[in-house]
């Protein structure tokens, strides 16, 4: 059996035991931003109010060449990242402190690089990562927050946040989601192994938390929108189950907004070494997995 050729692409894997071309060097960032005002991480033909856009503009600037990168997780237009990861592939030679600093000099107020770091050729922001997590934040109060209007959902109906956590149960583990994947997913499969789905209280803030080595299109926004369904009262927590085993997004349609959400970790193996990051948002002061339980307001 023949070994199969490794010809580079930039950005691209590199199998084990192969190195970028001389000359090259692979850097990853970790990256934060709202996304109140931008239409998403995907860079777009028509539209340059993008994450990837205004981070690609500002590296090459920074790099004094063009640059691309690769992301851990596209996230959609007036979504939020507080760890969202990237990488690409520069002949330029700079110190930590340009990418990061120079970088955000660069950018408007609302794209911001928090860490640096040159990785090895096998390093691929999408590709090595192993697990990734989002919070949904919902605000469930009787009149909308002023100063959060754009970073949490709101909603003036109480919350059942213990028929949430019944309906939750029945999403843990490896199903096939077509039922919570967007009509324009192009996902090959529909199976994703959910590995965790914490519901709880901090402050004012109901605060959805969910871990899976990878997502479907919406998955999380349709999560979120069935279990406020039941939270609201408007379904049993049973219809959760119905929903899943149907396979079909028709059997919910219930797409929470965009502005609750937050990619907030992703994981790879340890022999990347990137820097650790508190996952946030700054509303959410807490570590992973520690949801579960309510913290009342200080």
């Amino acid at each position: 059996m023949m070994n199969t050729i490794y010809h580079y692409k930039p950005n691209g894997e590199v199998p084990p035991g192969e190195q970028l071309p001389e000359g090259l060097r692979r850097v990853a960032l970790g990256v934060e931003y709202c996304g109140t005002r931008l239409r998403g991480f995907q860079k777009q033909k028509h539209d340059s109010l993008t994450v990837q856009e205004t981070l690609e503009k500002a590296i090459s600037r920074v790099a004094a060449e063009p640059v691309t990168l690769v992301c851990a997780g596209r996230t959609d237009a007036g979504v939020h990242a507080t760890s969202q990861v990237i990488h690409f592939d520069t002949r330029a030679q700079r110190p930590t402190k340009a990418w990061i600093q120079g970088v955000n000099t660069q950018m408007p107020f609302d794209v911001r690089v928090h860490w640096a770091r040159e990785v090895p050729a096998q390093f691929h922001a999408r590709f090595s990562a192993r697990n990734r997590t989002y919070r949904y934040l919902i605000h469930s109060a009787p009149t909308r927050s002023a100063q959060a209007a754009s970073e949490v959902t709101w909603t003036d109906r109480t919350l059942d946040m213990a028929a949430m956590r019944a309906g939750a149960r029945h999403l843990i583990g490896e199903h096939d989601f077509s039922s919570f994947r967007a009509a324009q997913c192009q996902a090959r499969s529909p199976v994703r192994r959910l590995t965790r789905l914490d519901i709880g209280r901090v402050g004012e803030l109901i605060v959805l938390e969910v871990s899976a080595t990878a997502f479907l299109h919406h998955m999380v926004r349709n999560i979120a929108g069935v279990l406020m369904a039941v939270g609201r009262g408007d379904r049993k927590p049973e219809w959760v189950r119905e929903v899943l085993a149907a396979r079909d997004r028709t059997a919910a349609g219930v797409t929470a907004p965009p502005h609750g959400l937050y990619l907030v970790d992703v994981q790879y193996p340890g022999e990347f070494t990137l820097p650790e990051r508190a996952p946030g948002p700054l509303l959410v002061p807490l570590p992973l997995g520690a949801i579960g339980g309510d913290v009342p307001p200080t």
